[in-house]
This record gives structure tokens, sequence and C-alpha cells, in this order.
């Protein structure tokens, strides 16, 4: 089969990122004339994370991209050659270069939806040697993606649906499979939006972000400006007359596209030059104001609505902070001339998406007075400053607080867009800092989660597994002294039942052949460890695993991210509040259909296979 042209696929996972032992068995299944024996694997997890009721299913789309790309290089038979024993049949490693997954089928269950301990998240049939040598990628794919999809949906019901998720976490991932992975099933989960722009470039996910600490500090106040004629300057306001004058902005003139002084204007200072850009606008007439070509040029910002004469920023910040803190009861030289000289900078580059950070140096005598000071310069010229953020103190009272102090300075200066500026705030949240960062009278809008996402503290593994359920059409069973590590025989399907308003009543699993169950009909199912069968009566039924893969080709174009991650919070909104609570939840039941329950009991009391 044709590898899928995809290089993100490519780079998701290769079929040497397994274990050694699904090699060594592959050698025994050769050997033993079993390669192409037809088995069914199914990948599923045991106990819900987090000490939860539920798990979110993802991962899909990557084993998708992976199983369609599988194929052995040279270098990877090679590779194997090597680390086998050496008197192995080479002919085993030709049946391995011409190994595909185009006999293999694959069901799942949709992107987003929930899970539950059993029921598979993915059932994999092909042939005995190919399929067995799926199981870690497999595993690798969707367990880590779905423990991050989970997290990030845990930490979405503690924020409540109107706080702004960011995701933050790339610097502090377990490398960078693990940061695109997280930064991906985040989003999925119910994050806004990442940091990570690599996971916006490969999968779309919306990326924001803003200013560190070292912009900030990296200022001192007396910075040069650059030479506004030179190639890499910044864009400097000049006004412009003749054919086109709403141009009132060139970026980087260089000095011999300059003609010599045309004229000067006096008592203004304002030195004309012709300007000959190169452009179909011959004639055009700039405007500067001094001192041009010396160092000390001011930092222009032109009006939002795009008319008149370019306004020093710098110095417009400068007369607000007097203002402002006159209001606060602040000394004029007490606000970091640095750090307001940053946000000038800031201001400039980015004047509709302005954002101040304040606790580089002081919140309140420092971060705050010059925030607004640049905002209220800003607002002068029609633009709106977007937000703050805070990295350390009381986050919550912080946020309060400053929430007065926008209120106050809104009415004194009759700028009513400053009250409601959003305050967004980060530090190591965790979800007891996020509990009380989203209860009522929090005035934070916007929190970044990092660490507590991306690592999954609470549980770093989703403890997924991937085992043999029948092969030649004959059921397998795993019998083991531990009762939760036995499996479930046969080749199954799982059903979702619901009550008439909509609400979870159970899963159940039953074996393929049989019947699915009816809407409004009575079903006997066998509840976990229960001694007799119970009766239940659905008003719904909904079929959970969808066929995803069948002999190698897709059967239906795969939901994008951002309908898988729609589907997620469906999901999560069917649940009942006592399945949704994160501690001590109660649990969602899988039940065991009659046959099945009647096939387990059957293999139990029987010989192993």
């Amino acid at each position: 089969m044709a590898a899928e042209q995809d290089p993100e696929g490519r780079a998701a996972a290769r079929p040497l990122l397994t274990d050694l032992y699904q090699a060594t068995m592959a050698l025994g299944y050769w050997r033993a004339g079993r390669a192409r024996d037809a088995a069914e694997f199914e990948l599923f997890f045991r106990r819900c994370p987090f000490g939860g009721s539920f798990a979110l299913a993802a991962g899909l789309r990557d084993c998708v991209r992976f199983l369609r790309a599988f194929r052995l290089r040279d270098a990877d038979v090679q590779f194997l050659a090597s680390v086998l024993p050496p008197d192995t049949d080479p002919a085993f490693f030709e049946h391995l270069r011409a190994l595909d997954c185009s006999e293999v089928t694959v069901r799942a269950l949709p992107e987003g939806s929930l899970a539950f301990p059993g029921v598979p998240l993915l059932q994999v049939s092909g042939p005995l040697l190919v399929v067995q040598l799926l199981e870690t990628p497999l595993l690798c794919l969707v367990s880590y993606a779905s423990l991050v999809a989970t997290n990030a949906a845990r930490l979405r019901l503690i924020a409540g649906p109107e706080k702004r998720l960011l995701e933050m976490g790339l610097r502090r991932a377990q490398g960078p499979d693990g940061g695109l992975t997280a930064s991906t099933y985040s989003y999925l989960g119910g994050f806004d939006s990442s940091s990570n722009v690599l996971a916006g470039q490969l999968r779309g996910v919306p990326v924001a972000g803003t200013l560190a600490h070292s912009f900030v500090t990296s200022f001192s106040g007396s910075e040069v400006p650059p030479d506004p004629v030179s190639p890499s300057s910044q864009p400097c306001c000049l006004q412009a007359t003749g054919p086109k004058p709403a141009l009132a902005l060139a970026r980087g003139v260089p000095p011999r596209q300059v003609t010599p002084v045309l004229s000067q204007e006096a008592g203004t200072g304002c030195i004309t030059f012709a300007v000959k850009l190169g452009c179909p606008w011959p004639g055009l007439i700039l405007h500067s104001w001094p001192p041009f070509f010396t160092d000390s040029v001011p930092q222009m910002l032109a009006p939002a609505a795009g008319e008149g004469p370019g306004v020093d920023l710098a110095a417009k910040a400068q007369v607000w902070l007097e203002h402002v803190c006159a209001h606060l009861g602040l000394g004029v030289q007490e606000p970091h001339p640095g750090e307001r000289a940053a946000f000038v900078a800031y201001a400039l580059a980015f004047p509709r998406a302005f954002q101040g950070l304040l606790d580089s140096y002081s919140v309140w005598r420092s971060g705050l007075p010059n925030f607004l000071a640049v905002a209220l310069a800003l607002g002068e010229l029609g633009y709106r400053a977007v937000g703050v953020r805070l990295d350390s103190g009381d986050l919550l009272q912080q946020a309060q607080e400053i929430r007065k102090v926008f209120r106050a300075a809104a009415a004194q200066f009759q700028v009513p867009w400053l009250e409601s500026v959003p305050i967004a705030v980060s530090n190591n949240i965790d979800e007891e800092a996020l509990a009380r960062l989203a209860q009522e009278g929090s005035e934070v809008n916007v929190i970044g989660i990092g660490t507590s996402v991306v690592t999954c503290p609470q549980q770093p593994s989703l403890g997924g597994v991937y085992k043999l359920v029948a092969v030649g059409g004959q059921p397998r069973m795993k019998l083991t002294e531990d009762p939760e590590k036995q499996t479930l025989p046969g080749s199954k399907a799982a059903f979702r039942l619901l009550g008439s308003d909509g609400s979870l009543l159970m899963d159940v699993l039953q074996l393929a052949e049989e019947p699915a169950p009816q809407a409004g009909q009575e079903l006997r199912v066998w509840p976990p460890g229960a001694q007799e069968p119970c009766t239940v009566r659905p008003a719904q039924v909904e079929p959970l695993l969808r066929l995803c893969l069948q002999q190698g080709q897709l059967c239906e174009p795969l939901p994008s991210l951002a309908e898988s991650r729609a589907l997620a919070q469906l999901s999560l909104s069917q649940l009942s509040p006592e399945h949704r609570r994160l501690r001590s939840p109660a649990q969602y039941q899988v039940v065991l259909s009659e046959r099945l329950q009647a096939l387990v009991n059957s293999l139990r009391a029987g010989p192993s296979p």
C-alpha cells in the first residue's frame, strides 16, 4: 500500500517506535507458519484516570496517519537483522519488507467521545504478525493523547465555560513529541488556544501569546530608537502629500532614495523630502518630524482611523503617566522607566493587541500605572488595550483589586472600555488553584496553564492495554491470578444506552454476532461482579464503534480537530452531575450481554486455551 504523503504522519510515529518483543514475537509467528492467521486485538484501559469516572478518546487521527504510512524501510529491516539472532532465516526479513496495513481493519470510538473502562477505544483486526507489531505504537499514540484530553477536560469543567484557557506547557513537556501531542489534545479537551506555534502550523490549534518578563526587563528607558532610514529600521510615521496622501507610513527608506531637501517650513522645523519609492506614485512628498537623521527620533504612531499625523506615543504616555500617578497617589518617578519603554515598544509593534505584563517590578507602583499610561495614550489614538497578565503573587486577590482600579480609572478619565480590560493569570496553576480562580466573584478572564496540563501530575499514564481477543475466529481470553487483568474474549460490539431525557445510563458490550439492542425493549445485562443479571429498557441506543479503516482504506473522512473538540464538549455535557464530579464521582457502569457473560464463564471454567 502506498504511504500517505503526509510529513506530519511520518514524523508522528515510525514502525520501529516499538518494543523489541514485538519483533521477536513476529519472528515466532512466522516460524510457526501463523503470520497470516486472522486476529483481532482491542485497545482499552481498565480504570478511569485521575480518580474520575470518564475519559475522552483521542489519538485516532494520529493512528490512521501511522497505519496508512506503515512500511518498514530497508534501514529498519537491516537494524532488526542486527538485533535478532544471526542465524535468522533471511526469508523472514524479506517478509518484513513486504509488510503494510493493506489488510488491517480498524473500528474506533470517534475522537472526543466519552470512554469508559473496558470499552475498546480501538479494535484492530488483520494478519496476526502485522497487528501484533502495531501494539506499541498504537498504545503510544492513543494513551497519552487520551490522558491529556481528559486532563484538559477536567480543567475545563473546573474553569466553567466563560474562562478562556491557554495551554502554555511546551517548555515543560516530555520532549518535542510530547509537547506537540499535549498542545493538540488539550485543545480537543476544551482549552481555547496554545502557545505552541508548531501545533498551530501542523494541527490548526489556535495560537496565542504576548510577552515575557525578559522583554520588559531588557529595556532601561534610555534606549536610542533606530534610525528610520535604515533598511532594518522600525516603521517611521511620516505625513504624505501628493497623489496618495493616505499613505502615512514608510518602512525603511534607504538613504539613496531620499533626494536633497526641497523646503523647510519656517517656525515648525518640519523638513520636507522627495522620496523615490519605485512605486506607481511619482511625485509623492513625505514630511518628517525632526530631527529625522538624529538618534532621538520620536516613536510615532498613526491614529487607528488612519487619518491625521502620527503621534509620539512615548511622549503621550509620559503625559498620561502624570495623570495616572496623581489618580493613584503615586509619585511620577516611582513607575520603572524601562518597563514603560517596553510597554511603548510593544504597543508600537501591536497597537491593536497591546497587553501589559504587570509584575516584572511592582504591580502597584510600576506595572499598573505604566500600563494605564500606555493604554490611555493608545486609547486617545483610537486603540484599545486587550489585557494585562499577572504571573506571581495572590492572583485572585490582585485581579480583584486591579479590576477596581480599572473601574475607577475608567470613570475618572471617562474611558468606559477600560472597565472590562481582560485580566490573564499564570503561575503553576493546578486543579485546586484553578477552582479558586474560577469561583464566583473572580475577576480573572484568561488562565494560562502549563505544567499541570501537559505532564498530568496526578496520573502520568492512562494505563492503556492492547489485548488479543480472537484468532482464526475463535475467542481468546487472558486468565491470570489478578481478576482485574483478565480480558473479555471474542470480537465485540459496544452500545451506549440512554434514558428518555438523553441522559447516559450505561455502556453494554456484547458479541459481534448478537443483534443490537433496541430502544424501548428490555435488555438483560450483567454488571461487573454481579451474581445475577439486571434488566434495563433504554429509550435510545447508540452504537459506539465506527468503522474507520477497512482493508487499509479510509472509510470516511476523519473529522477535523475542531469538530472533535466540539464533540468532546457535547459528550461532557451529557454526563450527569454525579459522573461529572471530579472528586469521588459515581462510577459509570459498563455491563456485559448475557451471551458474552456466558462465554466468559465458560472460558474461566475450562482449561486455559
